[in-house]
């Protein structure tokens, strides 16, 4: 059985770190908005860098930002291989969705240059159906490095 390892996915006890594939999602430039519920009040926070079925690595200027913090965030994905990303349960039918809302804590804050920031974090509030879903529509896209 071939095992793959990404780049940065163990710790040096030899203990995988990441539960999830990350898969590069920067090249479509998709904004990730900071959310309080309202539709119209939604932000731009950043661009999508990657993603994976656990969490997410965002592109910002926000400086502001520590590890723990939380951050209420909606996220859509266009449908890829005629997938939607994730799922609607709320009227008792399962239906395709392309949006998730939901909390991000940041796990990283790293400087990237040109007043720019990598956020990286967990969505630790999804759905198992929405994790699944996501990882098949994850599966059809590139793996980040």
């Amino acid at each position: 059985m071939t095992t793959l390892h990404l780049h940065g996915s163990k710790k040096k006890d030899g203990k995988e770190r990441r539960n999830h594939r990350r898969h590069d999602l920067e090249h479509q430039d998709i904004g990730v908005e900071r959310w309080d519920g309202d539709k119209a009040s939604g932000e731009t926070f950043g661009q999508l860098v990657d993603i994976s079925a656990g969490g997410v690595r965002v592109r910002t200027q926000q400086p502001d930002l520590q590890a723990d913090h939380q951050i209420r965030v909606r996220l859509e994905l266009p449908t890829y291989a005629g997938i939607c990303p994730f799922v609607d349960t709320q009227n008792g039918q399962i239906a395709p969705r392309k949006d998730w809302v939901g909390w991000m804590t940041v796990a990283r804050v790293q400087p990237v240059g040109n007043k720019q920031y990598d956020v990286a974090g967990q969505l630790v509030d999804m759905e198992d159906i929405d994790r699944g879903m996501l990882g098949l529509y994850l599966s059809t896209q590139p793996l980040a490095a």
